[in-house]
């Protein structure tokens, strides 16, 4: 292998080790006004619920799809069981008949 080539390949090697996955802040461990400032302050966040649960949460209505209206979402976090942190983005459901 030439100098040129163990460069390269040391060089993705080192890239792609230092690549890794953001952490999702988990509600249980912030209190209420943390995890209403992350929503507020990134506009979208993914915020985990538990060991295994998570969602993605708004502030507003912009960061939800065409097809989307929003939905008040209430989160489990250190002070407060039921935590208004702001909304999740959720299809319209067309019901023309009542069913």
């Amino acid at each position: 292998m030439t100098m040129r080539k163990t460069v390269c390949v040391l060089a993705l090697l080192v890239a792609a080790s230092s690549v890794h996955a953001q952490p999702r802040p988990l509600t249980p461990n912030l209190t209420c006004n943390q995890a209403r400032g992350l929503v507020l302050s990134r506009g979208q966040v993914v915020l985990g619920t538990g060991t295994h649960t998570y969602d993605r949460y708004v502030s507003d209505r912009r960061f939800c799809l065409r097809n989307e209206m929003i939905e008040p979402a209430f989160v489990p976090t250190r002070d407060t069981p039921q935590c208004p942190v702001g909304y999740t983005c959720r299809e319209f459901e067309l019901d023309f008949f009542g069913d």
